[in-house]
């Protein structure tokens, strides 16, 4: 039997430590363990004569897992696109034409003597300078339309169209010349206006930029209503290029409404009111667009009108057989800086209807 230590089949021949020995003067260095590349087999490997020998452990995968990376991505996708939108936003804000605020003056028209009037309206129409105006929007014309250098032909007549209807909404509208409304003028206007608007309107001022009666043709509604709603319009409409950005109409005409008490009868006397309305409307490529205008100058005569009165906020007609009171428009204060000059004009003999 072999001593202890020794294998079942006793010490290997030739050596006294058995076949070990042949393999002490092998020196395995430590890069030679390094490189060594283990290798285990499995049950089926073992069992398996040809099989391979290891089952190789997959390479491990450097980097970010594939949900890290996609996660990464979105966030650098919200990233940018937050910061592109505040730009944008940003950018839009500084580009946002200004606008500057209306100037506005009303002149009330005082007559001479005693204002005339009749029972029939169309009589009065047919004596006056206002006989063969045209009624309502028909006066309203049109001109040619022609291509201006950097607008299309569509584009000055949205100008045109534009400006014909704010002409029909603040003059011709039953509804804003004696029902207080003020919707259907706010609409057309741009946005940049609607703070001064509607200023206008809450606090009235004589200042040259708060007068109700600059935007818009207002009658006292507890005064007067009208005699006849085929109101005569004649004038006219001319459209120019105020610079590469944007186009300009004139707007200057002459509107005749036939007035009477409110609350009479069929029988009452009417008489003639005369305004000449004078507007200059201006239209950005936003305006075109939207159908909206920027009104930049409006001035207004009208009459027959007492200069006592105030002529800002409503026109107070004088009607058949009313005079206007002996003194002059209401005092102008040169001390505030904020006021404008009253002014008041006299209402010349001709422009009424004839006896």
């Amino acid at each position: 039997m072999g001593g202890l230590g020794d294998p079942p089949e006793g010490a290997s021949a030739g050596a006294p430590g058995g076949g070990e020995d042949e393999y002490r003067s092998v020196v395995f260095d430590e890069s030679f363990v390094r490189a060594a590349r283990l290798q285990e087999y499995s049950a089926r490997e073992r069992i398996a004569d040809h099989a391979p020998a290891v089952r190789r452990r997959p390479a491990l995968r450097r980097g970010l897992p594939r949900q890290a990376l996609i996660l990464v991505v979105l966030m650098a996708v919200a990233f940018g696109t937050a910061i592109y939108m505040s730009l944008r936003h940003s950018d839009e804000a500084s580009t946002v034409r200004s606008v500057e605020p209306l100037r506005m003056t009303v002149i009330p028209l005082a007559p001479r003597s005693a204002v005339p009037g009749s029972t029939d309206p169309e009589a009065l129409y047919a004596h006056s300078p206002a006989a063969r105006f045209r009624v309502g929007a028909e006066g309203i014309t049109l001109p040619a339309v022609r291509r201006i250098p950097h607008f299309s032909d569509d584009q000055v007549v949205a100008a045109l169209a534009t400006a014909k209807d704010y002409l029909v909404k603040s003059s011709l509208d039953p509804a804003v010349l004696t029902g207080g409304a003020t919707r259907p003028v706010r609409l057309l206007l741009a946005p940049q206006q609607l703070d001064q608007f509607d200023r206008s309107f809450a606090r009235p001022a004589a200042d040259g930029r708060h007068a109700p009666t600059g935007w818009l043709v207002r009658f006292d509604s507890s005064r007067v209503q009208l005699a006849d709603h085929r109101i005569r319009v004649q004038g006219t409409l001319r459209v120019a290029e105020a610079d590469s950005g944007a186009l300009e109409v004139t707007a200057d005409h002459i509107l005749v409404y036939a007035l009477k008490p409110v609350g009479s009868d069929a029988k009452a006397r009417a008489s003639l009111f005369t305004v000449r309305r004078e507007l200059t409307l201006r239209f950005d490529h936003d305006d075109l667009r939207l159908h909206q205008a920027e009104l930049v100058v409006s001035y207004v005569q009208a009459g027959p009108l007492a200069c006592s009165e105030d002529s800002m906020s409503q026109l107070r007609p004088l009607l058949a057989g009313q005079m206007a009171k002996a003194g002059g428009p209401v005092g102008t204060d040169p001390y505030a800086t904020d006021s404008a000059t009253a002014l008041c004009g006299t209402l010349a003999a001709g422009a009424q209807p004839k006896p």
